[in-house]
C-alpha cells in the first residue's frame, strides 16, 4: 500500500473523498488512504472491463445471451456488486453516511422520467449500499425526486452549473421530505457538479469567441460554480451533500478542501495530491473578483454561474450537457452492451 498524506489530511477534515474508477484493483489502497465511496459511470466502467477483461469475464456469466441494453445493465450489475462488496464495511461503519458504489441510469434515457425511475429501482435493489445516478435534466429531476421519496440514495450527474446542482438539491431535499411524510426510512443525497469538465467546454468556447479570458482564470470557472452552489445550498438548509467531479487537477481539490463535500476523486489526482506539501483548508475563499469578471465576458459562463440563467428545460441542451451524455452512451454504454462475455 502507498500512503498518500494528503488525501488521508483531507479525510480528516469536513471533506469526504470517493475514488472515482471502476478499477477493482485500486479499491484497498484508495480505502487505506480514507476513501468513502465510489463515483463510477458507463464510461468508467467499459474502461475497467476492456482493461482487464481476464479479470471481470468470470463475473460476467449472468450476461451470456444477453444483448443491447439489457445485456449492457446485467454487466453493469455485476462489476457495480463486486465493487459495493469492498465498499460494504464502510457503509456499515458509517452507518450508512458513507460507503456508497454509484451506479447511473441509461444515459440513452436521459428525457424519459418513467423509464429511469423503473431503472433506478432495480439498480438500488443490488445492493445496500448502491448510490443511484441520475442526470440533471428536466426529466432527471422529476425523476430523482421520485426515487429519493421512495428512500433510495440518489445522486444527481451530468451537472455543471449552479442552477442545476441547486435544483438538484432542491429536488432532492423536496423527495425526502414525502418519503418522510410517508414514514420511511430516507436515503442520502448527493449533487454533483463536474467542474473540470466545465473548465474543458469553457475553454472550447473561449477559443471560439476568440476571447482573451487566461487560462489562468478558466482552470478557476468550475470552482467558482460549485462553491457558489455549495453557498446557496447551506443557506437554504438543503441536505444533499454537493460533489465536485471531472477534476483536471490537484488543484480543484486544494480549493475545495474543508468543505462538507464528497469529492470524487481519480487516479490522477490521487498522484497530484500526494505532491501537496500545505495541508490547509480554502472552502472560505472566494474566486477573486476580478477573475468572476473576466470570466462573465464568456456567455456560457453567466448561464453556468448565475442561479437564474439556465431555466430547467435547458438543462439538457446545455453545452456540456450534451457532450457529457454522448460520450457516456457512445464511449460508455455502447461498448459494454458489446463487450464479448
Amino acid at each position: 500500500m502507498v500512503t498518500n498524506p494528503y488525501l488521508k489530511w483531507l479525510s480528516g477534515t469536513a471533506s469526504w473523498w470517493w475514488n472515482d474508477s471502476a478499477e477493482y484493483d485500486s479499491m484497498d489502497q484508495a480505502i487505506a488512504n480514507g476513501s468513502t465511496g465510489v463515483t463510477t459511470n458507463p464510461l468508467l466502467i467499459k474502461r475497467s472491463l476492456y482493461g482487464h477483461p481476464d479479470f471481470w469475464r468470470p463475473y460476467l456469466d449472468s450476461a451470456k445471451g444477453l444483448k443491447g441494453d439489457e445485456k449492457a445493465e446485467e454487466i453493469l450489475r455485476c462489476v457495480t456488486v463486486e465493487i459495493a462488496k469492498k465498499y460494504q464495511p464502510v457503509f456499515e461503519k458509517t452507518e450508512g453516511i458513507q460507503g456508497y458504489v454509484c451506479a447511473q441510469v441509461n444515459p440513452k434515457k436521459q428525457g424519459d422520467t418513467g423509464v429511469m425511475v423503473e431503472m433506478g429501482r432495480r439498480l438500488a435493489a443490488w445492493a445496500p449500499n448502491i448510490a443511484v445516478k441520475v442526470p440533471a435534466t428536466a426529466a432527471g429531476l422529476r425523476a430523482i425526486e421520485e426515487l429519493t421519496a421512495e428512500g433510495i440514495t440518489t445522486v444527481g450527474t451530468v451537472s455543471f452549473t449552479v442552477a442545476q446542482a441547486v435544483r438538484l438539491a432542491e429536488r432532492q431535499q423536496a423527495g425526502l421530505a414525502r418519503c418522510r411524510a410517508a414514514g420511511k426510512k430516507t436515503g442520502k443525497v448527493f449533487s454533483v457538479v463536474m467542474v473540470g469538465r466545465l473548465d474543458d467546454y469553457l475553454r472550447d468556447v473561449a477559443h471560439d469567441m476568440e476571447s482573451d479570458v487566461p487560462e489562468s482564470d478558466i482552470i478557476q470557472a468550475g470552482t467558482a460554480v460549485i462553491k457558489k452552489a455549495y453557498g446557496i445550498c447551506r443557506e437554504r438548509g438543503y441536505e444533499s451533500k454537493l460533489m465536485p467531479a471531472g477534476m483536471r487537477g490537484g488543484y480543484h481539490a486544494v480549493a475545495l478542501a474543508g468543505a462538507d463535500m464528497s469529492m470524487s476523486l481519480s487516479a490522477g489526482i490521487h498522484t497530484a495530491l500526494a505532491k501537496e506539501t500545505e495541508y490547509r483548508e480554502h472552502i472560505s475563499e472566494s474566486v477573486p473578483d476580478d477573475v468572476i469578471a473576466r470570466l462573465r465576458t464568456i456567455p456560457e459562463f453567466v448561464r453556468a454561474y448565475d442561479l437564474d440563467a439556465l431555466p430547467t428545460e435547458e438543462f439538457i441542451r446545455y453545452g456540456v450537457s450534451q457532450r457529457t451524455l454522448s460520450q457516456f452512451v457512445d464511449a460508455g454504454w455502447a461498448p459494454i452492451s458489446e463487450f464479448p462475455v
